[in-house]
C-alpha cells in the first residue's frame, strides 16, 4: 500500500497534510487504481488551507497514529484542495445534499473504488459526543456497509447519480423564464423580507457578506429610487465596515461573522470576498459619496497589494484563520485579537480614547479578549479624533507585525484573480488611482503568461506549476476582468482576449444539446458527472457572470450570437427555478445588462478624451458599456454607433440605448446631462 504522497503536490493545503500518518493520495487515476486493485472503498477528504475546522479535524484525527492506522487499513485515502479542484468539490458537496445532510468543510465522503459516493458528512469529532458519532466508529461502520451491504450501497449510488444527472439537465426553452426588469424588482422586493435592517446582512447568524445579493438590492435602488433598497445595502456595508468582520488595523474583510452583529469573524481572509466587496463599495460610493466607504476601499486595496500580491503580479488566494498564540499554540484569531493590558501599554495616554472607540475592555468582547470594532460608534468622528485614532492604529499595527503571522495560501486562482482585476480596474477608474489599474493589468498579464496553455486557461498555479485543469469560472472571471480593463484603458487587446475566451467557453463548456455552461469542460476525464448551476454562493456563478459578459460583448461587437446565448442562459435557469431569482443575482445582473445596457462610445486619439471617459465611468452606473475608439476604428455594421465620427476633429462621445444613439457630445458637461436624462 502506498504511503503519504502529498509531499509531491504544490497546494499549500495538501502540504499541510504531507506529514500525517494517513497514507493520503492526491486526486487522480493512480489512487483509484489502488482502490480497485485492493477492493477498498475511498475516503475522500476535501478542505482548504484557511479552513479552521479542517485544522481541528486534522489535529484530532489525521495526526493521530491509531486513527490513521484504521483509515489506512480500511480505505484508500484521498485529499483534495477544494480551491484547486472546485469541480470535484461541487460534485460531492451536491451528493451530500442529496443524502439530506448539511454541507461544509472539511467535507468527508465515502466512495466506491470508481469514485461513486455512497455516504458522507463534514467534520466528525474523534470520539462520540453530543449525539454525534465519533470518527473511528464511522470509519468501521461505513467500511462494513461497503463490504457487507453492497446491494443497499449500489441502490443509494444509483439514486444519487440519477439525481446528479437530473440536476445537470437544462433544456433550451423559449418564451419562458425571466422576461422583464419588473420581475427582478419583484424578486428584490421579496428579498427585503430576509434583510436584518438593524444590523445589516441577512437575518440571524452566521452572517456572510454576500456581495452579489447586496448588489442586486443596490441595482433595485438605482432603478426604482426606493429608499428601503438603499437602506438595506448601506446598513449592511456600514456594519460590515465597522464590525469585527473588518480588520481595523491592517485592512481587509474576513470570511464571515459567526454572530448576528458582525462582531466575531471566522478570521480567514479570502481574495474573492475582498474583490467583490471593493467592487460593491465602489458602486455604492458613486451614489452616496460616503467617506467611510472610500476609506475602506483604500485600506482594503492597500491590504490586498501588501499581503496578497505575489512577486509575479497575481494575487494569492487566502490568509489562514489560525496562527500561533503567545504560548505557541495554534488558535483561531490569535493574530488579530488584543488583551486590554497590551493596548494600555502600547498606547499610553491615548489608550482610553482608543478603547472607547474600539470596544476594548478588561473582560473582552470575545473569549476573554478583544476584537477591535466600532459597532458602538458607527459614524466617523471629527477629524482631530480620527487623526489620533489613526496614529493609535499605526502603533498597534507595528506591534502586531511582531506576532507570528497566519499562513498564506499562495496558490493563484484564475477565477478569483479575474474578480480582483475587475474590482481594481473599476475602483482605479472611479477614484483616479492609476496604480490600482496598473496592478490589475499586471495580474492579468501573469495569468496570460503563466496560466495559459495554448488558448486554454489553467485554474490553479502554485510553486511555479500550473495544474492542467480549467473551469467555467476561470473564463467567466477573466472575461469580466478583461472587459473592465478594456473599459478603463481602451486597449483593444483586452477585448480580443475576452472574445477568444468566450469562444473557448462555447467550445468546451456549453451544453450543445441544451442551454448554459457546465462547470467542467467536455474533455475532463476524472469526474463522475458534470455539474451546472446559476445559483451564486460565496463567488458568483460562472453562468451568471457569463450572462453579463455575453451581454457586454454583444453591445461592444454587435454580434447577435452573444445576445442569443445570454438569452438562453437566463431563460433556461430562471424557467427551471422561477421563484429563485434572488438566489441568482449575477444572472439577474446579466439580464439587466442585456435589457438596459447603457453604451457610451468615445472617439478620440490616444491620450485624448479623458474628460469624457471619466464622466462616462462616473455617471454610467452598473450597466455602462464603454467603448474607447480611435478615429480610424470602424465599428461592426450591427453596432448602433457604426459610422459615427468625431465633431470638428475633437474627442466626441455618443450615448446609445438599444439601437438608438443620441447627439454627439464634445464636452463632459453635455455628456453628463445626456447620461442623467
Amino acid at each position: 500500500m502506498s504511503s503519504n504522497r502529498l509531499g509531491e503536490e504544490t497546494s499549500p493545503y495538501l502540504k499541510q497534510h504531507q506529514n500525517n500518518p494517513v497514507h493520503w493520495q492526491p486526486w487522480g487515476e493512480e489512487a483509484f487504481k489502488i482502490a480497485r486493485d485492493n477492493g477498498k472503498p475511498i475516503l475522500l477528504s476535501i478542505g482548504y488551507a484557511a479552513c479552521h475546522w479542517c485544522h481541528v479535524m486534522a489535529h484530532e484525527s489525521f495526526e493521530d497514529e491509531t486513527t490513521a492506522a484504521l483509515m489506512n487499513d480500511l480505505y484508500v485515502n484521498i485529499k483534495v484542495d477544494r480551491e484547486e479542484r472546485p469541480d470535484v468539490d461541487q460534485i460531492y458537496m451536491t451528493a451530500l445534499a442529496m443524502m439530506g445532510q448539511q454541507g461544509g468543510w472539511p467535507l468527508t465522503m465515502f466512495l466506491t473504488p470508481d469514485g461513486k459516493p455512497y455516504w458522507g458528512g463534514t467534520y466528525f469529532p474523534p470520539m462520540s459526543r453530543y449525539g454525534q458519532p465519533g470518527f473511528t466508529d464511522i470509519l468501521q461502520a461505513v467500511s462494513g456497509l461497503f463490504h457487507e451491504q453492497r446491494d443497499k450501497v449500489d441502490a443509494n449510488i444509483d439514486a444519487i447519480l440519477n439525481s446528479l444527472q437530473q440536476q445537470a439537465n437544462l433544456s433550451m426553452v423559449s418564451g419562458s423564464g425571466l422576461q422583464t426588469i419588473a420581475e427582478i424588482d419583484a424578486a428584490a422586493e421579496q428579498a427585503l423580507s430576509m434583510v436584518d435592517f438593524q444590523n445589516g446582512g441577512m437575518m440571524g447568524a452566521p452572517k456572510f457578506p454576500q456581495p452579489s445579493f447586496q448588489e442586486m438590492l443596490w441595482r433595485a435602488y438605482l432603478r426604482t429610487g426606493r429608499a428601503k433598497f438603499r437602506e438595506a445595502v448601506t446598513t449592511s456595508l456600514t456594519h460590515m465596515c465597522q464590525g469585527g468582520l473588518y480588520d481595523h488595523l491592517g485592512g481587509g474583510f474576513a470570511r464571515y461573522s459567526t454572530d448576528a452583529i458582525w462582531l466575531a469573524p471566522h478570521f480567514e481572509k479570502m481574495l474573492y470576498d475582498n474583490a467583490q466587496l471593493i467592487h460593491l463599495m465602489t458602486l455604492v460610493w458613486q451614489k452616496t459619496r460616503d467617506p467611510l466607504l472610500e476609506i475602506r476601499i483604500q485600506e482594503s486595496i492597500d491590504w490586498s497589494l501588501r499581503e496578497l500580491l505575489l512577486e509575479g503580479g497575481a494575487f494569492a488566494g487566502t490568509l489562514d484563520a489560525d496562527s500561533p498564540d503567545a504560548e505557541g499554540a495554534s488558535r483561531e484569531g490569535a493574530f488579530y485579537v488584543w488583551p486590554e493590558a497590551e493596548i494600555d501599554h502600547l498606547l499610553g495616554n491615548d489608550a482610553e480614547l482608543f478603547k472607547n472607540y474600539y470596544d476594548v475592555s478588561e473582560h473582552g468582547n470575545w473569549e476573554h479578549t478583544n476584537i477591535l470594532n466600532r459597532l458602538g460608534n458607527l459614524g466617523l468622528a471629527d477629524d482631530e479624533t480620527e487623526t489620533k485614532l489613526t496614529a493609535c492604529r499605526d502603533i498597534l499595527l507595528d506591534a502586531r507585525a511582531t506576532r507570528q503571522r497566519p499562513g498564506l495560501d499562495d496558490k493563484i486562482l484564475a477565477d478569483w484573480n479575474g474578480l480582483m482585476i475587475a474590482a481594481l480596474g473599476f475602483a482605479g477608474s472611479v477614484f483616479n488611482q492609476p496604480n490600482w489599474i496598473d496592478a490589475a493589468e499586471n495580474a492579468f498579464e501573469f495569468i496570460l503568461s503563466e496560466m495559459t496553455d495554448g488558448s486554454r486557461l489553467r485554474h490553479s498555479y502554485c510553486a511555479g506549476e500550473a495544474k492542467p485543469a480549467d473551469m467555467l469560472d476561470d473564463y467567466a472571471g477573466m472575461i469580466k476582468g478583461a472587459l473592465y480593463l478594456y473599459q478603463v484603458t481602451g486597449k483593444p487587446s483586452y477585448l480580443d482576449h475576452a472574445v477568444q475566451w468566450a469562444e473557448i467557453a462555447d467550445t468546451h463548456f456549453w451544453d450543445q444539446e441544451g442551454a448554459g455552461y457546465y462547470l467542467s469542460p467536455d474533455d475532463a476525464d476524472d469526474l463522475i458527472a458534470r455539474t451546472r448551476t446559476a445559483f451564486d454562493n460565496a463567488t458568483p456563478s460562472g453562468n451568471g457572470l457569463m450572462a453579463e459578459n455575453l451581454g457586454r460583448l454583444f453591445y461592444l461587437t454587435g454580434d447577435e450570437n452573444y445576445r442569443e446565448k445570454a438569452d438562453h442562459i437566463i431563460s433556461a435557469f430562471t424557467a427551471q427555478s422561477p421563484d429563485q431569482t434572488a438566489n441568482m443575482p449575477s444572472l439577474a445582473a446579466g439580464f439587466e445588462t442585456l435589457a438596459a445596457g447603457l453604451q457610451v462610445v468615445v472617439i478620440a486619439d490616444e491620450g485624448e478624451g479623458e474628460g469624457l471617459v471619466e464622466t462616462a465611468i462616473g455617471e454610467g452606473g452598473p450597466n455602462l458599456i464603454l467603448a474607447r475608439l480611435s478615429p480610424q476604428t470602424t465599428l461592426p455594421a450591427g453596432h448602433p454607433a457604426s459610422g459615427k465620427i468625431q465633431v470638428d476633429g475633437r474627442p466626441t462621445a455618443y450615448v446609445c440605448r438599444g439601437q438608438t444613439c443620441g447627439l454627439p457630445q464634445i464636452e463632459p458637461a453635455g455628456l453628463k446631462k445626456e447620461l442623467s436624462s
